[in-house]
């Protein structure tokens, strides 16, 4: 396969484990779950669960102990979103080519969809125990496989802190402050923060979060944080770049956001043409250092440099 359908495939599988952990619409908290559904099933590129599993992959990981991460990052992202789309944040009536979740189920409802998602997520995450003592039953022994236990309580701890205060809320907390600064205030050490902790958190934690529970060595795990952190600002750089050039029905909601919203941007700070470099730079850097491991995914790689290049 060429790397168009494989990334298809890629796509569609993650996809079908994310609708395999989704909560069944029953119950007096009917509405919220078909809310949470509905953000969920929006579309999107499951990038975030697609780059987890061919870390996964790229280090020998093997079996389901991945999905429940793939399926709970996947929430947590979707929940971002929600909030991300509401009118005390930046207001958006469109998502991914239809309405957004509060434009349909009412602002208060949205809130709750959000923080269901949140909460569900690490239920979700937490379903990895079921997996190890099943397989720990069927190897005959309490000792058996140690390790992944000790590799997917890791693993939820990555997950937790890289969406929390000091990862991607951290991260919306820098970017709210900013819109009320002057352009002049907003440096671009504090927009680097933003965007590592707003942006690149959630992609180094599906990055570590696969290499964790396929075995990688410390200093691979840290290695592999810094390829995502990479991939993040320059994916953050290129989502800039196309609220200002890109196409409304391709990208599935309104350019000019963040002009709107007075928000500085590496567009708005160095201009289009800076900015395409900048994200341009750190892709090549993050493909030198994929590319150092002794083992290599090449379609991580054909996926990371097709980022960079990507209209929606």
């Amino acid at each position: 396969m060429n790397f168009e359908e494989t990334l298809k495939q890629r796509t569609q599988e993650a996809q079908a484990i994310l609708s395999a952990y989704l909560p069944a619409e029953e119950g007096f908290q009917k509405t919220v779950l078909e809310a949470m559904n509905y953000s969920v099933l929006a579309g999107g590129k499951r990038l975030r669960p697609v780059l987890m599993r061919e870390t996964f992959f790229l280090f020998g990981g093997q079996g389901e102990v991945i999905e429940p991460f793939m399926a709970a990052l996947e929430m947590i992202h979707s929940y971002s979103l929600v909030h991300d789309d509401l009118p005390a944040m930046d207001n958006d009536e469109y998502r991914r080519g239809r309405q957004t979740t509060w434009r349909v189920y009412g602002e208060g409802m949205a809130v709750l969809a959000g923080d269901g998602l949140l909460n569900y997520a690490y239920e979700t995450a937490g379903r990895v125990f079921d997996l190890l003592e099943k397989r720990r039953s069927e190897a005959g022994g309490q000792n058996a496989g140690e390790e992944q236990w000790r590799a997917a309580a890791r693993a939820l701890q990555v997950l937790a802190q890289k969406a929390g205060v000091y990862g991607m809320v951290g991260g919306q907390c820098a970017d709210i402050l900013a819109e009320n600064r002057r352009q002049e205030e907003v440096t671009e050490e504090l927009l680097f923060y933003i965007h590592k902790n707003k942006t690149a958190a959630l992609i180094e934690s599906a990055m570590m979060i696969g290499a964790i529970l396929a075995g990688a060595s410390e200093e691979q795990i840290g290695r592999m944080e810094r390829v995502a952190e990479d991939i993040g600002l320059a994916f953050q750089i290129q989502d800039d770049i196309l609220d200002v050039i890109g196409d409304q029905d391709m990208l599935g909601k309104p350019v000019g956001s963040d002009e709107k919203n007075h928000k500085t941007t590496y567009v708005t700070l160095k201009g289009v043409k800076a900015a395409q470099e900048e994200a341009d730079r750190l892709t090549k850097e993050a493909l030198a250092m994929l590319r150092s491991f002794g083992q290599r995914n090449l379609f991580l790689e054909e996926l990371v440099e097709a980022l960079m290049h990507r209209e929606k």
